[in-house]
């Protein structure tokens, strides 16, 4: 099991001086041992990520700035600046900045799995079907597109 190290993840960085583009997101890793995995996003108005399921993780959003767009367990819910979503696992969540402005948000999720090679692996991925199926290899399962309406 990886350690936590002491220390301060500064902001606009990501640990250890990683960052990934997740189809066209910016994805800055914060903090990764094998209890938990925290990130940062920063979405464009108009940017998300579709519903999909963790079956063997918890996953939490602090949403620093903006608003963003929640599809909740089928329900649409919204998140503004200082609210903490929570998803517990096997619940169908995606998020998206439905505003005119750019949204940043702390997720972190408990534990991490496969979620740091399942990033690393979906780093500058432009092909949105190829995102899917090794997602799936990483257990996370996106649901059909009319999950998203």
């Amino acid at each position: 099991m990886a350690a936590l190290e002491k220390g301060i993840t500064a902001n606009g960085t990501g640990y250890g001086g990683k960052t990934w583009n997740i189809l066209g997101q910016v994805y800055f890793p914060k903090a990764i041992t094998d209890s938990t995995f925290a990130f940062e996003t920063n979405s464009e108005p108009g940017q998300f990520v579709p519903v999909h399921v963790h079956p063997t993780q918890d996953e939490f959003i602090l949403v620093q700035e903006g608003t963003l767009d929640l599809k909740l367990d089928g329900v649409w819910v919204q998140a503004k600046a200082g609210d903490l979503v929570r998803m517990p696992r096997g619940i169908p969540h995606g998020y998206f900045n439905k505003s005119d402005k750019p949204a940043r948000a702390l997720f972190w999720v408990s534990p991490m799995q496969k979620l740091e090679e399942l990033f690393n692996q979906l780093h500058n991925l432009t092909d949105p079907a190829e995102v899917v199926r090794i997602s799936a290899q990483h257990e996370v399962n996106f649901l059909p597109p009319e999950a998203n309406e």
